[in-house]
Order: structure tokens, then C-alpha cells, then sequence
């Protein structure tokens, strides 16, 4: 039975889920920022950065696939309070790494912390996502509007990790950052623990692991959309677009490394605070209110060909290096990131249309592993494409693979 978001304890319970997933991405944001420009600056190549980040989208996959289970079976407040708890693990551990260690143990030991950080961030996010398909309104584009404000307010508040995280790292230096998030984060633990009301299922001791493999075409070709549609965004988001803006903006000077780490955090920030914007918006741009199911499944198609070609036409344009470059690079990028937004929030409605109350857990959870699977296939193909080609090989792939993910989309049955 769904609860009425209307009593007290279904608002309040949707409120504190949010708050705890708002935390969570703060500091992942932040700490993937910190990562990523401070282990440049020691000299790691765009490959080996990459591989920094491989583990924590592999542990994605793995979480997703089990979380879903594991919600169902102990309830999604005990999966939400494990999320924050293993962040929070991570950190501490990420802020022992010792400058004097070699370079192979240095990536093996950051792989490792990033591989449990990506535990935590999908055992949150699986948690908050299903929360939202019990609580949520019925009727009128209720439950498109309560995703979408979820989905958006998350995403924004990644998006000032992003610029807290380059900040943090020019002012107090990478280890001193990380603890301050950490504690930041367990106190934001204990309010949570304290004040969650009443409001989500406990879970269910009968639930089996062989229920988290979706039977339904349709979450399944979703799924496989999904995974294309982020391995179209991290392609260029992951390593690609950062190296190239440091590359662009750093003279090599210790004030120069500042100034491009705040440039270069400024523009991710602002890139994922309009994304989450835009998706928040999302219900009011396809007019879900009046929308069927069928009718948002065809936008869904017709939005993804048009990512295709924003990306393919970026390519053309770094590849011919064309006047104003930097100018025309960031205004496509904000375009992509618009319309990816609206693509991302029609794939996170769609999930929920077509998942039943009993299984939420499941089919988010195996959606949400199609989601890690792109994010690695991305990461991956982010170091060498970047290696191989620079940036315009970095945005051709990004453009194949938005086609990969219109074609699936195509499939959907409405």
C-alpha cells in the first residue's frame, strides 16, 4: 500500500530522505572534484585518472544489483543509514593516504575508497528514488513532479559539491578537506537517524535475491537507455572537458593551478546545478499533467536524437578549432546539458511508470545498475578516448553513444 503523501508522516518522511540524499551528494560531488584535480596535479594521466574511478562505478553495478534486494528484504531506512555510514568510512580511509607511497599502490589504494564510495552513493540513491515511488501523489503528473524535484534539487546540490570540492582543495589542501567532509557528514548522520518519522516499509524477510532480475521488457530496454545515455555524459564529463579547461586555463604557477581548479569547479558546478534545474522543470516542459504514459515514452525518443547531434557537432567544431572555441565549447555543453537533463528525468519517471509497489526496490535497483554501467562504460572510454584523440574523439563517442540510446529507447512498448 502506498502511503498518502498528504499525512504528516509521508511529508515528512519524503523531507528527510531528500535532506539525507542532498548530504550524501554534497560530498560526493565535492570529493570526485578533489580526486580528479589533485591527482592531476601530481601528474597522473588522463587513463590513469580514469582508472581512479573505475571501481567506484564497478561497485555501482554490484551495489544496484543487490541493493534492491537488500531495501526489500531489511527496508529502505536501514539501506539509506548504510549509504551515509560507508561514505563516511570512505573519507576517513581516503584521508590516510600517504604522499610517500609509489604510484601503483597510491591508484590501488584510491580505487579501493572510490570502489566503497560508490557502494554508498547507490545504496543512497536506490534508497531515496524507491522512497519517492511509495510517497509520492497519485494523479495529475504527481508522481513526474515529486522524481523530477528529487532528481533536480540532487543534481544541484552535486553541483555546488563540485565547486566545494575545487575550493576546498585550494584552500586547505586535500587531506584537511576530506576530514571536514567526513564529520560534516556524520553529524548529518545522527540528525537523520534521530528525527526519521515513520513512513517507509521495513522490509520483508521472504523476499529472494532472483527477484532483483527484471522480467519486464520494458524496464529492460529502459534500463539499456539509461546505460547509454550516462555513457554519453561521462565520456566528456569524467576526464575529457576538465583536462582540456586545465590544459586551456593553467600557466603552470601555483596561483595558476588555483585559478583553474576554481575556473574549471565553477563551470562542472554551474553544468550540474542547471542540469538539476532543468529536470525539476522537466514535468512542466512535456506537460506531464496532460501526458499518458504512451505520449512521454515518444519524447523520451525524440529528446535523445537530439542529444545525438549536439555532441557530433562539438566534435566538428574543437576538430576544426574553430574562432572563440572555449566560448562555443562551454555554450554546447550547457545545451547538451539541458537536453540531457530533460532525458535523464523522462528515463527516471519511466522507471517508476512502469514498476509495480511490491517490486520498486528491484526494478530501481537493476535500473539503477544499467545507470553504473553507463557511468563506467563512460569513465573508461573517457581516459582513452581522451588519450587517443582528445577532446573531439572524447564528444564523437559521446554522440555514438547518445544514438545507441535513441535506438533502445526506440523499443520502448507504450
Amino acid at each position: 500500500m502506498t502511503p498518502d503523501i498528504a499525512r504528516p508522516q509521508g511529508l515528512a518522511a519524503y523531507i528527510t530522505v531528500t535532506a539525507a540524499y542532498w548530504a550524501f551528494m554534497l560530498t560526493d560531488g565535492a570529493l570526485r572534484m578533489l580526486v580528479l584535480l589533485h591527482f592531476h596535479t601530481l601528474g597522473f594521466s588522463p587513463v590513469q585518472l580514469a582508472y581512479l574511478f573505475i571501481l567506484y562505478e564497478v561497485m555501482g553495478i554490484v551495489t544496484n544489483l543487490s541493493a534492491g534486494w537488500l531495501a526489500a528484504r531489511f527496508g529502505l531506512t536501514s539501506t539509506l543509514y548504510a549509504g551515509l555510514g560507508l561514505q563516511i568510512v570512505a573519507l576517513v580511509a581516503l584521508a590516510q593516504l600517504d604522499p610517500a607511497w609509489g604510484l601503483a599502490a597510491s591508484v590501488a589504494f584510491v580505487m579501493g575508497v572510490q570502489g566503497l564510495s560508490g557502494v554508498a552513493k547507490d545504496l543512497s540513491k536506490m534508497s531515496a528514488k524507491s522512497a519517492v515511488k511509495l510517497l509520492a501523489p497519485e494523479g495529475n503528473g504527481g508522481l513526474f513532479k515529486w522524481v523530477a524535484v528529487l532528481t533536480g534539487s540532487k543534481n544541484a546540490v552535486k553541483g555546488v559539491g563540485f565547486l566545494l570540492g575545487a575550493v576546498l582543495l585550494g584552500v586547505w589542501g586535500f587531506t584537511t578537506s576530506i576530514w571536514v567532509m567526513a564529520a560534516v557528514l556524520a553529524v548529518i548522520l545522527t540528525g537523520v537517524i534521530a528525527f526519521m518519522p515513520a513512513g517507509l516499509p521495513q522490509g520483508k524477510k521472504s523476499a529472494k535475491f532472483s527477484q532483483v532480475f527484471s522480467k519486464d521488457s520494458n524496464i529492460n530496454r529502459l534500463s539499456l537507455a539509461r546505460m547509454f545515455l550516462f555513457g554519453a555524459r561521462d565520456v566528456w564529463f569524467v576526464v575529457g572537458v576538465p583536462i582540456y579547461f586545465y590544459a586551456v586555463l593553467s600557466d603552470g604557477s601555483e596561483e595558476g593551478n588555483r585559478a583553474a581548479f576554481f575556473m574549471i569547479g565553477s563551470f562542472m558546478s554551474v553544468w550540474i546545478i542547471l542540469y538539476g534545474f532543468v529536470q525539476g522543470l522537466a514535468p512542466k516542459l512535456l506537460k506531464a499533467a496532460t501526458s499518458t504514459t504512451p505520449e512521454i515514452v515518444h519524447k523520451a525518443v525524440v529528446w535523445c536524437a537530439v542529444l545525438t547531434v549536439i555532441p557530433l557537432t562539438l566534435a566538428v567544431v574543437v576538430w576544426l578549432d574553430l574562432p572563440y572555441l572555449t566560448v562555443i565549447l562551454v555554450a554546447g555543453l550547457m545545451v547538451f546539458g539541458f537536453v540531457f537533463a530533460v532525458n535523464s528525468s523522462v528515463h527516471s519517471y519511466l522507471i517508476l511508470a512502469f514498476t509495480t509497489g511490491e517490486h520498486v526496490t528491484m526494478d530501481v535497483g537493476f535500473y539503477y545498475m544499467s545507470n553504473a554501467a553507463g557511468r563506467l562504460l563512460g569513465t573508461l572510454l573517457s581516459g582513452l578516448s581522451y588519450q587517443a584523440g582528445g577532446l573531439p574523439l572524447c564528444l564523437f563517442t559521446a554522440a555514438v553513444m547518445a544514438a545507441a540510446s535513441t535506438l533502445a529507447a526506440n523499443r520502448l512498448r507504450s
